[in-house]
């Protein structure tokens, strides 16, 4: 099988995320004050966004406005995602910090994880997941194995201990409903 030759056009990754929401031109004054996203253009359609594409710094990432007749719906509609995006910037505090105040909602808080990263995830007010991290130590595969083992198995005592010490819950016995007179 011959190999694939990737050629993006310059600007765009190999590969690219394509949002899809409800309200585009939200999503995009969205995305600029929460991450600081720059529109390069966008396409209308009547009063919709048809495409559009913004660099979160150097990733390009597109998006359009639903268009439910062609089968293109947003997270919202669908329940959720099951993807996320990633942006790797300087500071993740502070741009977890400026994207809540500009409308996303926290799903997973800033820690500091065993693959070397602090990393936490927002959802944005048009339903996609975005996880922000910062690199603070460079973790070999091998060493981040290490600790993921480390971390499944001291979870593993917590859950075998608050067992333990949880009370079962017993079936109370059931008795006869009191008849009536006859």
């Amino acid at each position: 099988m011959a190999k694939i030759k990737y050629k993006a056009p310059k600007g765009y990754g190999d590969a690219t995320a394509y949002l899809r929401v409800d309200n585009a031109a939200a999503a995009i004054d969205f995305y600029a004050a929460a991450f600081d996203a720059k529109e390069k253009y966008r396409l209308a359609m009547g009063d919709r966004v048809g495409h559009a594409e913004l660099d979160f710094g150097s990733t390009r990432v597109m998006l359009s406005d639903e268009f439910p007749q062609m089968k293109i719906i947003g997270p919202k509609k669908l329940g959720g995602v099951s993807s996320l995006l990633c942006l790797h910037v300087g500071d993740a505090d502070a741009v977890f910090e400026r994207a809540i105040a500009a409308g996303a909602t926290v799903k997973r808080p800033l820690t500091d994880e065993f693959y070397g990263y602090r990393s936490g995830q927002l959802e944005d007010p048009f339903g996609h997941v975005w996880m922000i991290q910062t690199l603070i130590e460079e973790v070999s595969p091998k060493k981040m194995q290490k600790r993921l083992d480390a971390m499944m198995a001291q979870e593993a005592s917590k859950q075998a201990a608050e067992s333990e010490t949880t009370p079962k819950k017993t079936a109370a016995k059931s008795r006869p409903a009191p008849r009536g007179k006859r």
